[in-house]
C-alpha cells in the first residue's frame, strides 16, 4: 500500500517508520520538498521511503495520515491539496492543543466542534477517521510498551474508511479498537489531551494509556 505522511515531527516519523517496517511505501511530505528531518528519515528507511511536498505526499498516498500540528493542520492540508485528498482515507492523528499560556494545555477548539470535524468539513470528498491521538507517539505503534489490555478509538462517517484504519491498527498490534461512530465522537477524542498530558507530567511518563472497563 502507498501511504502518505503529513508532518515531519516525532509522531510523522514514528509512524513512517513502523509503515514502513510493515512493507508499504511511504512518502513524508512537509512544506518545502528538501525538509532536513524527512531527508534524515528517508535515508534512514531506506526505498520505501520517501519525500516531498504536503501536496506530493497527499497524491502518492492511498492512505494520507495528518500528523501536523493541531493549529496547523487546516492550512497543511490546504497545501495538500483537496484534489490529492478527494476519495482517500485521511488518518486526523492531529490535536488542536494550544500552549501558549503554559501548562496544561488548552483547546483551540472544542465541546461544539472539533479539529476532525473541521478538517471534514474543510474537505467533504476525503473520508476522515480520527485515530490514535489519545496516547503518545511510542504507543501508537507498539501497544506492548503499556502491559495488559488498554484501548485505542477510531470515529468517522464512512464505515469503510473506518474499517481500513482498523486494519492498520491491528497490524500496529492493538487488538480491538473501540468504534465511537461518527466524526463528532473526535470532540470527546480531543478533549481527552489535556487529561493525558497532565497524567503524564504527574506519573512521569509518556507510556500510558486509557482503558475502558466494561
Amino acid at each position: 500500500m502507498k501511504v502518505g505522511v503529513l508532518g515531519t515531527g516525532d509522531v510523522g516519523r514514528r509512524l513512517g517508520t513502523k509503515l514502513v517496517s510493515l512493507g508499504h511505501e511511504v512518502k513524508m511530505g512537509s512544506r518545502t520538498a528538501r525538509n532536513a528531518k524527512a531527508a534524515e528519515w528517508t535515508k534512514a528507511n531506506g526505498p520505501k521511503a520517501s519525500a516531498g511536498t504536503f501536496a506530493d505526499a497527499a497524491k502518492f498516498g492511498e492512505v494520507v495520515f495528518n500528523c501536523t500540528a493541531g493549529a496547523v493542520s487546516l492550512e497543511a492540508l490546504k497545501q495538500a491539496g483537496g484534489k490529492n485528498l478527494g476519495g482517500k482515507v485521511l488518518v486526523d492523528v492531529a490535536n488542536p492543543l494550544d500552549f501558549s499560556k503554559g501548562m496544561p494545555p488548552t483547546l483551540t477548539v472544542c465541546n461544539t466542534d472539533s479539529l476532525g470535524e473541521q478538517i471534514q468539513r474543510a474537505f467533504p470528498e476525503a473520508r476522515v477517521v480520527k485515530a490514535l491521538n489519545t496516547m503518545g507517539n511510542e504507543l501508537m505503534v507498539n501497544p506492548g510498551l503499556v502491559p495488559g489490555e488498554h484501548d485505542t478509538f477510531v470515529c468517522g462517517n464512512d464505515p469503510l474508511a473506518k474499517a481500513k484504519v482498523v486494519e492498520i491498527l491491528n497490524a500496529f498490534g492493538w487488538k480491538s479498537p473501540i468504534d465511537l461512530e461518527d466524526i463528532t465522537a473526535a470532540r470527546g477524542l480531543e478533549m481527552m489531551l489535556p487529561l493525558w498530558v497532565r497524567l503524564m507530567v504527574t506519573l512521569k511518563t509518556r507510556n500510558l494509556n486509557f482503558k475502558i472497563a466494561r
